[in-house]
């Protein structure tokens, strides 16, 4: 596998575009993905119980499993807006259509932003034809730059892979950097891939590299009303057909999760307000369900993300973090390293590594790592630290 120029639009035959319509002052704001073929398509939602208007569209559309177009628009999340919500991302799906001569129901609809306010679906049907005009390869950046709110930077990535002696090329795109916590977050994430593959495939492979990736990350602990992902198969790489639980599945599982994994970690890294990066790595489990567990409380308790923005060694914030994460385990066997130095073992903390501790917590990225000496499970969780700028940024989010 190797990492490629561009992000949706490497895989063949897809283009991309990002322009303004005036949701935003003088920045992009509305984003188009298509295939030039109707493609096999899968998704995955917030699990919140509050869905934002294209939440309840997308999904209604992606019961057949196909798709040719995704239309995003930031600014403005169109979440509780009522019955008027839901015919705006239904308006959204048909301007867009309507201009494709394809299904309403081959347009899937995303939207991020600020919750409650009233979508004007009219500047979205009046920019269609122009976001049309300018889709190419080249657009995949700007439609990054479109789905983008508070983030810093826009998110992209795509790689290729051999399947059966073919190129085959996934791409994705991601926004997000606050609301951000498992199951999924306030983030976006849209994939495409000229793989040919089954649909049981393509769903499997995308709900597995989903949970080991945007649902091992956090920034505050809040889920979003509006998070999707998606992701296009239009089957024209030329391999051969990859099918649930073969060894060309795998192959594909691992290109694709490599996709994931590199925007989730992304989101974190641009987390709101953030100065510092860290990765929680929880080993010596009974199972991957107690790592995970441990490792999100750590990741989501504000002692410790302060604690790291104040780049002070307190471990015992970590230490209690992870016990209140309701897994049993011996405290006599609890080791804790931060950024390679262990500075507890057996549950005895070595004071005198305080100092260098400390001076590796004024790096830009940290790495705690928690050994439970109990089993053979491990898993990892992506967050940053939480700074006065996170309080700054919400406060005047609107």
């Amino acid at each position: 596998m190797k990492i490629i120029k561009g992000s949706v639009t490497a895989p063949q035959d897809f283009l991309a575009a990002g322009v303004n319509c005036g949701i935003k002052k003088n920045k992009p704001d509305l984003a188009l993905i298509i295939s030039k073929i109707p493609a096999l398509a899968a998704g995955i939602f917030t699990k919140n119980a509050v869905k934002a208007a294209p939440v309840i569209i997308s999904e209604k559309h992606l019961k057949s499993g196909r798709a040719q177009a995704i239309i995003v628009n930031s600014g403005n999340a169109n979440c509780l807006t009522g019955k008027k919500g839901i015919d705006d991302a239904m308006e959204t799906a048909k301007a867009v259509a309507g201009s494709m001569w394809i299904s309403p129901s081959d347009v899937l609809v995303a939207s991020t932003g600020v919750i409650g306010k009233p979508l004007d679906a009219g500047k979205i049907k009046a920019a269609v034809s122009k976001l049309i005009s300018q889709l190419s390869v080249a657009g995949e950046l700007s439609a990054a730059k479109a789905i983008m709110t508070t983030d810093l930077c826009p998110k992209r990535i795509a790689v290729a892979v051999s399947i059966g002696g073919q190129t085959v090329k996934i791409g994705g795109i991601a926004k997000g950097s606050g609301m951000i916590c498992p199951n999924m977050a306030t983030m976006l994430c849209f994939l495409t891939t000229d793989a040919d593959i089954e649909l049981k495939a393509l769903r499997s492979s995308l709900r597995d590299s989903v949970e080991d990736s945007f649902n091992a990350i956090t920034v505050d602990g809040d889920m979003s009303t509006n998070d999707t992902v998606f992701i296009l198969a239009n089957c024209l790489a030329g391999n051969p057909r990859i099918k649930y639980g073969t060894k060309d599945y795998k192959i594909f599982c691992d290109a694709l999760g490599y996709v994931t994994t590199y925007l989730a970690k992304e989101i974190a890294r641009d987390g709101e307000g953030a100065s510092k990066f860290i990765e929680i790595e929880v080993k010596g489990a009974k199972n991957k369900n107690d790592a995970s567990k441990i490792a999100k409380e750590i990741a989501n308790s504000n002692l410790v993300k302060t604690a790291m923005a104040g780049e002070d060694p307190n471990i015992g914030r970590i230490a209690a973090a992870a016990g209140a994460a309701g897994v049993k385990f011996e405290e006599s066997k609890l080791d804790i390293s931060v950024s390679g130095i262990k500075i507890v073992s057996g549950g005895n903390v070595t004071y005198q590594k305080r100092p260098k501790v400390k001076r590796l917590l004024k790096k830009g990225e940290i790495k705690i790592s928690i050994d439970l000496h109990s089993g053979k499970a491990s898993a990892k969780v992506w967050t940053c630290d939480l700074t006065e700028r996170y309080i700054k940024i919400n406060a005047r989010y609107n």
